[in-house]
């Protein structure tokens, strides 16, 4: 261990040394990633995991838990197991609401040492790591998209091979790039994203394949198409618009979109992908013959979703201002995702097609506007 530490610094003071010009990113790094536990067969991918039968319930870790997904997940996860069971972490401060529903831990996964702490303290057998900069905000910040999503990944990899967790990391509709096939775009296929969240997902799926194979790591990965939820705002995604519109439309009548009218790409309600998230981590080990799936539910351009909206809202009025870079990424993107193979080896199914996903959303943004507009 001091041999791996010293040459750890050496590397460390390496990276962090400026270069062109180029003001270093200061962040903590380890530089030496490695798995305390070598597994010599690596066929066994269950040798890490935890089943149900060893535990009444796993203890899961939630990272990047206040974001789009965390909070919903934590909710869902609770109601399973228990609400002292799941554990949501981020280095924000929580909003009261979320405070108090539930175990709350500030972790930042660039602090490979509290981690540890947090997975070892708290018996964690779960681990959903969900921190990450996306598509627009990562273009904007390329070496904290890096920092986070790949320096961040590799502890998260390294500690749950170390304590034999159940990792599940999710991927992308960005993992795919403009020469991968877009319609439909299967499970395998050519894949070179051009933005860095694109880069770091594809990085994702196969480091965890790789430890699943080198380490027996329990690693399991869904490629997330948009996800639209309600009770949350815009992140900085490429397919925001989906969710600003019903905003827009509740409270101003009027939306922006930045994307072409024509602009195809593959969506799904929030609820849908909360339930195939834990429908894939509780999957037995036997059936899954991938590390990473693609799931899809609908797929559909912002004039259809605008006319779905229209049918409810006939006074919503839409104009078209483009952004370039959200365009770019865009139309590199898939338009259709093959989501067969996880229908058929571990029953993927979707509830929410468009119709239903707009006559939910506004139900939900409407109620909400009204009980401000009452307070």
């Amino acid at each position: 261990m001091p041999v791996i530490r010293a040459l750890g610094n050496v590397a460390k003071q390496a990276l962090l040394a400026p270069a062109c010009g180029c003001q270093p990113l200061t962040v903590a790094i380890r530089n030496i990633s490695f798995s305390p536990r070598q597994v010599t067969s690596g066929s066994d991918a269950s040798f890490h995991s935890v089943s149900f039968s060893e535990t009444d319930h796993p203890k899961v870790l939630i990272t990047g838990g206040l974001g789009q997904l965390g909070v919903g997940l934590a909710k869902l996860l609770r109601k399973r197991f228990g609400k002292n069971n799941v554990i949501l972490s981020d280095i924000r401060k929580p909003p009261s609401n979320v405070f108090h529903s539930g175990p709350f831990i500030y972790s930042d996964i660039l602090d490979y040492k509290n981690l540890r702490e947090i997975v070892v303290n708290n018996r964690i057998t779960w681990l959903v790591h969900y921190s990450a900069l996306l598509s627009a905000v990562g273009e904007a910040n390329v070496a904290l998209a890096r920092a986070v999503n790949i320096t961040g990944l590799h502890n998260i990899l390294d500690i749950a091979a170390e304590h034999g967790l159940r990792l599940f990391v999710p991927s992308t509709i960005g993992a795919f790039g403009p020469t991968s096939p877009r319609n439909p775009t299967p499970d395998l296929c050519v894949q070179r994203p051009r933005t860095i969240y694109g880069v770091s997902k594809v990085h994702a799926e196969l480091m965890g394949e790789y430890y699943h194979h080198r380490y027996g790591l329990d690693f399991r990965c869904l490629r997330y198409p948009g996800i639209i939820s309600a009770d949350s705002q815009p992140g900085g995604g490429t397919t925001d618009y989906a969710v600003q519109i019903f905003h827009n439309a509740v409270k101003t009548g009027k939306f922006e979109c930045n994307l072409k009218p024509d602009t195809r790409l593959p969506m799904m309600y929030i609820d849908d992908c909360l339930r195939a998230t834990l429908e894939v981590m509780e999957a037995p080990v036997e059936p899954l013959r991938m590390r990473t799936y693609n799931i899809n539910a609908m797929s559909f351009t912002p004039e259809e979703l605008a006319n779905e909206v229209q049918k409810q809202l006939p006074d919503l009025q839409v104009t078209y201002e483009i952004d370039s870079v959200r365009q770019a990424i865009a139309d590199s993107w898939p338009m259709n995702f093959d989501d067969s193979n996880a229908r058929n080896d571990w029953g993927w199914k979707h509830d929410y097609d468009l119709p239903e996903l707009v006559q939910t959303m506004l139900n939900f943004i409407g109620s909400d506007s009204r009980i401000a507009q009452a307070n």
